[in-house]
């Protein structure tokens, strides 16, 4: 395990009974007290999870933009300082490099946030398609990432800060936010990776420990708790959220994992991999991502071939058994003819051909 990346928060797993695992290279905790637990939760009162693996990549300059709106399939332009914005980096041929979130810190100046195993083939994508002559830097080094997500996280972080994060709507920051008894300042978020409502911090690396352990003793009256990678994966999950690898890859193109809302065809901007989504819009999708509800027992698991009409349209991106629902549920990427609900379907579990039929999706979605 010595090989491994550790955060700088990897000392702090310990005092937790966490559960580490090799996740894309870096040593992190899948579970502390259990994963069903920490699933509930979050969903009830509020779950503190490191993500300081995730990368973290600057753009500045003044030919930032242009640059960006070549690159992303979302309207950079549409972005003002202290908001954020979903999208996708793209192949020529529509497939993903990666989904991200852009910040804006301010004019000419803004912070990408990357999937960690896609980090140094990001900043990789961005420098060889740089003709434009942005300055592009690779500090995910630089920064600790918390994410305090949960029904009680404005509660909590606000017994932290003056900073008044009832102001902080959807995809919108602060920044920089002070919290007590640290002096550096951080990014605040109203983001999140779990159907929850919440947020994602940012604060320089040699803070994390002591933003950590101040939001656990803030929370601890509340009942919040840390969360591994096991619940955070079943969290995103119930709510529809795509997991690279899984939902999307450069084989699965935005458009085919539902979306279309963060890919702007009609901007002006010729964003790498605007021709093939076009076409593949005014065409129609060849296949979608659906949910789909096991009606036999067994539960889909990621990779599953799904059958219909003695053929084979499609395989399992992900599945479990729902916390939340108690029931047992996956995402498919299916032949689009047969992607309406109600649609029963075969998924090949082992040896078994079980019966499933295609459900709406997110499987959770929060109360306001």
């Amino acid at each position: 395990m010595s090989d491994l990346k550790r955060t700088p928060l990897y000392p702090e797993y310990e005092k937790h009974g966490a559960k580490t695992v090799d996740f894309g290279g870096w040593d992190l905790p899948v579970q502390f007290t259990g994963i069903k637990q920490e699933h509930h939760t979050t969903r009830t009162k509020a779950g503190l999870f490191d993500v300081s693996h995730m990368g973290e990549i600057v753009v500045k300059g003044e030919k930032s933009l242009p640059f960006l709106q070549k690159i992303m399939t979302n309207d950079v332009a549409k972005l003002q300082p202290k908001r954020a914005q979903y999208t996708f980096m793209c192949y020529e041929d529509g497939g993903t490099v990666d989904d991200l979130i852009v910040y804006m810190l301010e004019e000419n100046h803004y912070l990408l946030v990357v999937n960690a195993a896609n980090t140094e083939k990001d900043y990789d994508w961005l420098v060889r398609n740089n003709s434009e002559g942005a300055t592009i830097s690779n500090v995910s080094e630089n920064y600790v990432q918390l994410a305090l997500q949960g029904p009680l996280a404005e509660e909590i972080l606000q017994s932290l800060t003056e900073t008044d994060l009832s102001e902080i709507k959807f995809f919108r920051f602060e920044n920089p936010v002070y919290f007590s008894t640290i002096s550096a300042g951080a990014i605040v978020s109203r983001t999140g990776y779990t159907g929850e409502d919440g947020f994602e911090i940012y604060i320089n690396a040699e803070n994390g420990q002591a933003l950590w352990q101040l939001l656990l003793e803030a929370g601890k009256d509340k009942g919040l708790e840390p969360i591994g990678l096991g619940a955070r994966d079943t969290l995103r999950f119930e709510a529809n959220l795509a997991l690279y690898g899984q939902e999307l890859s450069k084989d699965i193109t935005p458009l085919e994992a539902g979306m279309s809302f963060a890919v702007k065809v009609k901007k002006d901007a010729a964003f790498i991999g605007k021709d093939a989504l076009l076409k593949q819009k005014e065409a129609g999708v060849p296949r979608k991502l659906v949910g789909i509800e096991m009606i036999d027992k067994g539960i889909p698991r990621h990779g599953y071939e799904v059958f219909a009409d003695d053929q084979e349209i499609g395989f399992i991106t992900s599945g479990t058994q729902s916390p939340t629902l108690q029931k047992n549920v996956g995402l498919a990427l299916v032949q689009s003819e047969f992607a309406q609900v109600g649609t029963e379907v075969v998924v090949q579990v082992r040896k078994r051909q079980l019966k499933a039929i295609v459900v709406e999706t997110p499987f959770y979605k929060r109360s306001k």
